[in-house]
């Protein structure tokens, strides 16, 4: 795997975007568009799925959004898959009808499903891509809305506010997650809000059993959603069975440092030092799971959460 070029001091690793790539999917109210990042050079690269939230701004939630760390990702090794979900801000008037809207959080997860069916697909379409990915190295990410996504890929269950139903969407062919800035349980939601986003109460984080680095702010106080606070965002952390991480980054709100874009509304706390050191990482992070480079996490621990200034601290379990 290359580490992120901040961090070595050499030039950045060239990556290809490729976008918009249309996947048909039968039954959908529209077709699965997705954009693709990936390393220019290399072969046996491991795969993120990548899944929005849902900000203020029309344009970060959708494949055009969170270019900042699909880069890091991209030039750290990973090909990162970023599709437009049915919740998108940019389909809103035409889907405000549609089962399942507006957050259609059955959907989203299903959208990751579609893509791992067509990988082969992908693959073929993407230019100097095929032959190149390790089908068997899968992780999914999520921001906010989309660490919800990620949540239930890895084994979160929730009851259909709808049909009373318990479900699960795990997705077994997705081995690890990075789960960034997600909603917590649901019985301290406010009442105005959980009626609204009903799905939100019912979450149970015990049946996720998938490794997963769950990353939070100390200062991503979620006042709309909760009185808990901060620590609202490492419930997935808490509540969850091992193995799992916790990452909390000293400063950060809910934009992370701005992983889903720059000079956005929603980036209260935009750091562009911040996000690299996140891309760092979440990349070591997911390198030592997939068995890239066993040292990969702790290296990165070392250089980025100790000394006189790190910036932040991690548990394990």
């Amino acid at each position: 795997m290359n580490e992120l070029a901040s961090a070595a001091g050499e030039p950045p690793t060239p990556v290809l975007s490729y976008s918009p790539l249309v996947l048909p999917v039968a039954g959908r109210p529209v077709d699965l568009p997705v954009r693709v990042t990936a390393p220019a050079t290399g072969t046996g690269l491991p795969l993120i799925l990548l899944s929005h939230g849902h900000g203020g701004s029309n344009n970060l939630s959708s494949l055009n959004g969170y270019a900042p760390i699909a880069q890091l990702w991209a030039q750290a090794g990973f090909v990162v898959v970023q599709p437009t979900h049915l919740s998108s801000r940019t389909l809103a008037h035409r889907l405000a009808g549609a089962p399942g809207a507006p957050w259609f959080w059955r959907s989203r997860a299903e959208d990751m499903t579609h893509v791992l069916d067509r990988l082969d697909v992908i693959e073929e379409t993407v230019p100097h891509l095929a032959g190149r990915i390790d089908h068997g190295k899968v992780a999914v990410a999520g921001h906010s809305l989309g660490g919800f996504t990620a949540n239930l890929l890895l084994g979160a269950q929730v009851t259909d506010p709808g049909t009373g139903e318990r479900v699960s969407v795990l997705e077994p062919r997705i081995t690890a997650g990075v789960v960034l800035a997600a909603p917590g349980r649901g019985d301290v939601v406010h009442p105005a809000m959980a009626e609204r986003i009903p799905v939100f109460k019912s979450i149970d984080f015990s049946t996720m059993a998938a490794p997963a680095l769950i990353v939070a702010g100390d200062k991503d106080d979620s006042r709309h959603f909760t009185d808990a606070g901060p620590g609202w965002h490492t419930d997935p952390y808490a509540l969850a069975p091992a193995p799992k991480t916790l990452l909390t980054l000293f400063g950060a709100e809910h934009g992370l440092g701005g992983i889903a874009g720059y000079d956005a509304a929603e980036t209260t706390d935009e750091n562009p030092e911040r996000v690299s050191c996140l891309g760092r990482l979440s990349a070591a992070y997911l390198s030592t799971h997939f068995r890239l480079d066993d040292h990969a996490w702790q290296r990165a621990c070392q250089d980025l959460l100790a000394g006189s200034d790190p910036v932040g601290r991690v548990e394990s379990k």
